[in-house]
């Protein structure tokens, strides 16, 4: 078993991750309270969720259990009664004070992760579609020699109105 002082810092650097991941997403979240969202992420992100032991569905099952009933988010106090049950999931046969901790061993120093996300990139023939060098006729006129396009002028047929 851990002494009081360990089980504290695990802890509050488990209440650190919540805050990390209660915010992610979401410019509006004070970090004081996750959404289901959230929650799976941080399941999956810090390796709670292996769709062996624990599935998508536990979690989702869980988050609803800890949950007010009305609610749609959960403090960490409720967070902290939901990672007391999936504990009991993932490491059974361990006291559900050992697999609480093996929980926090888990969540230690995490970030939500970005990897994964979809980029834009230009791929085939994109590259050929947007090379103004390869423009033909009137389209050809909207551009100078470096590509850059001449607004309004390329557009329209403008009449030298400077005198005679």
């Amino acid at each position: 078993m851990l002494n009081a002082a360990c089980k504290l810092t695990m802890a509050s650097e488990a209440e650190r991750t919540f805050q990390r991941f209660a915010v992610f997403g979401g410019s509006s979240s004070s970090g004081t309270e996750m959404n289901n969202k959230n929650f799976s992420k941080l399941c999956k992100d810090c390796g709670i969720m292996d769709d062996k032991r624990v599935t998508s569905t536990d979690v989702d099952i869980v988050f609803s259990k800890v949950k007010a009933k009305n609610a749609r988010t959960i403090t960490f106090q409720q967070f902290q009664e939901a990672m007391k049950e999936l504990g009991q999931k993932k490491f059974k046969g361990k006291s559900p004070d050992e697999a609480l901790e093996n929980i926090y061993r888990l969540m230690e120093g995490k970030d939500p992760a970005t990897a994964g996300v979809t980029k834009a990139m230009t791929v085939g023939g994109v590259s050929q579609l947007t090379d103004t060098s390869k423009y033909t006729g009137t389209h050809k006129e909207r551009f100078d020699q470096s590509g850059k396009g001449k607004g309004i002028a390329g557009r329209e047929d403008m009449t030298d109105n400077s005198g005679y």
